[in-house]
This record gives structure tokens, C-alpha cells and sequence, in this order.
């Protein structure tokens, strides 16, 4: 009988995730440690120390490292983490930003310049805003705590202007404080959560102007994938299939969840009319996994890379995963 392969996962904890951190879905001929944790945590682990064996992975990173070669980590298209970024944008109300044209020659903080969120907004403004994104000026550092960095290094050309905000700044400090007109961020600043200065979303409605991209490009934007060390992929060819059928299963049970109503199985009052609502706009299934069905939004993201010139060469979409789940379907 084949030895039992130990491997650790790191991931964070979701719904289409709960399944396996709590061992209702099994590797076949795999035991899992499982790893649960915040996303900034577990990219600089995986990337910066190559701590786990299977990890949740930053796309914008991944992308990075594929196109310079020296990723870590092979990807299989399990897409753990996916959100529209129109929310994401936070403006001071004092500068006349009314529009996303209007962010053209501003200030604007992120934590990262490749932080996937980023990578989505700029793509956004420049392709579907038309806005000039290399105009703008682009500060990074910790949004609530000092100290934020590149998880993995950068070299950008010289007439970019990214530099990082100093060493005992944040971006909500900097942004209260009038320093920067705007920030990007998945998670709101608390001078605008608490309205203690002039800082609104771009999009207060932001609902409707993300059902409106989505109409309009088919994306529901990825933000991370699952990826494996290069060298387990390398000495266990079968297990890229294996991790992604895993995950499947799981987000199959997850989706089959929000039409449950004998007893909620999340905390949604009205969890089963949002979930035909959902259908409504995006399908019936609006968490797709697999390659075939996310190549041109995986296509997208590469190009958003090299406008960005964070990627430093183009690349196919077919190289950021592991060629035994191309084909693989859920």
C-alpha cells in the first residue's frame, strides 16, 4: 500500500474552503496539516520562505514570479478568492473626484504595488475608465499599521513614480491627514469607517457599477488560486488533479448551502433570494473553476501585468498552472 503523502495547506477560511480545513473533503493518499490564516500572512510565507506545501496564492504575485522565473509555486485553477474591486476605491471628497476620470494625476495609496486588488483597479481605470495609470502617482505602505512592504521584491523602470510611504506613516494617516487624495485598499480605512475625515467611496454605489462591469466583460475578478511547491508537483504528477478535484467538491458544497432554507446555513436573512439573484446576473455558477472557462480573465490580468510592468515579459496563461489540470473541468 502507497505511503500516505503529509503535506501542509495553508489557506484562509471560507465556505468554499470549510470543507477541507475541516476534513469533510479528503486527498486521496494525502493527510493535510491545515494551515488557516489571513492572506497577507500566508503570501509572504509562501513566497518569501516557501513555508507550505499546497497555499492559497496571490495572483498579482504569482504573475510576478512566473513571468521573471523564479516562481516557487506551480498553480492549479482553483479560484479560493474572487471579488469585484469598485468598493475598493476610497477618494477624498475635498479634491474634486467625482469620477474615475478624475483620478488622472492624483496621489493614490496601496499596500502593494502587485497586490492583486490593485492590479485589478489600475486594469479597470486604464481599460475601461480609460484613465492614464502610469500618470498617476502611486504610494505604498500599511494601510492601518507602519512598516508595509513588497512581499516580494520589484524592479520597476525609473519613470514609474511607486515609491513607499515612510517608516512611520500609514495610508489611513496619510489619506485623514490630506497627504494622499486617494486609496485602494480590500479593506476600508478607518477614517472612513469611522467618518472622521473628508473620505468617501468613489463608487458609493458601488453594486451597480460592478453588475455593470460584469455585463460588460464577463469577469468576476480572481483574486488568488491554489498553488503547489514546483518540486511535489514534479515528484507526484497525479496530485494537481487530486488538490483540484478536492477543492471542487468543496465549493460545490458550498454553493449547494445558500439555497438551503429549512434551517440558513450563514447568517443572511434573505440568503436564498440574494443566491437567485446572483443566478439572475451571473449564472449559475458564479465561483467557475478550471482553466478553459477563466483563460481570457487569467488573459487579462497578464495584460494588466505588463502595462503595469510587473511583469517583466509576456507569458501565456498556460504557464501559471500545472499542464495536468488545463483540461480539468468541476
Amino acid at each position: 500500500m502507497p505511503e500516505t503523502l503529509r503535506l501542509s495547506l495553508a489557506c484562509t477560511t471560507s465556505d468554499r474552503t470549510r470543507p477541507i480545513l475541516d476534513g469533510r473533503v479528503t486527498l486521496s493518499g494525502v493527510s493535510l496539516t491545515v494551515l488557516p490564516g489571513e492572506p497577507e500572512d500566508i503570501f509572504r510565507r509562501a513566497l518569501r520562505d516557501r513555508a507550505f506545501d499546497v497555499t492559497e496564492l496571490s495572483m498579482g504575485s504569482h504573475i510576478v514570479t512566473t513571468a521573471r522565473g523564479d516562481a516557487p509555486y506551480v498553480g492549479i485553477p482553483v479560484f479560493p478568492s474572487r471579488a469585484f474591486r469598485h468598493s475598493a476605491i476610497y477618494v477624498r471628497t475635498d479634491r474634486g473626484i467625482r469620477t474615475a476620470a478624475d483620478l488622472a494625476g492624483k496621489r493614490i495609496g496601496l499596500p502593494e504595488y502587485q497586490q492583486t486588488a490593485a492590479l485589478w483597479v489600475r486594469g479597470i481605470l486604464r481599460e475601461h475608465y480609460g484613465v492614464d495609470t502610469q500618470g498617476i502617482s502611486w504610494r505604498t505602505g500599511g494601510m492601518e499599521e507602519t512598516g508595509g512592504s513588497e512581499r516580494v521584491a520589484l524592479k520597476l523602470p525609473p519613470e514609474l513614480d511607486v515609491r513607499p510611504i515612510g517608516p512611520d506613516q500609514t495610508l489611513n494617516g496619510l489619506l485623514a491627514a490630506g497627504e494622499l487624495d486617494a486609496v485602494i485598499g480590500p479593506r476600508p480605512p478607518s477614517c472612513f469607517v469611522a467618518r472622521s475625515a473628508p473620505v468617501d467611496r468613489l463608487y458609493p454605489d458601488y453594486r451597480t457599477e460592478e453588475e455593470s462591469y460584469f455585463r460588460a466583460t464577463g469577469f468576476f475578478p480572481i483574486m488568488h488560486c491554489v498553488a503547489l511547491r514546483k518540486e511535489l508537483a514534479a515528484e507526484h504528477p497525479w496530485l494537481p488533479l487530486e488538490i483540484f478535484r478536492a477543492f471542487a467538491r468543496a465549493r460545490a458544497m458550498a454553493v449547494a448551502d445558500l439555497s438551503l432554507v429549512n434551517v440558513l446555513r450563514a447568517s443572511l436573512p434573505w440568503i436564498a433570494a440574494e443566491a437567485e439573484a446572483q443566478t439572475r446576473i451571473m449564472g449559475g455558477d458564479p465561483w467557475p473553476y478550471g482553466f478553459r472557462r477563466n483563460r481570457d480573465e487569467i488573459a487579462a490580468m497578464i495584460r494588466f501585468a505588463r502595462a503595469d510592468a510587473l511583469a517583466v515579459r509576456d507569458i501565456a496563461p498556460e504557464d501559471l498552472f500545472h499542464a495536468s489540470v488545463l483540461d480539468a473541468v468541476t
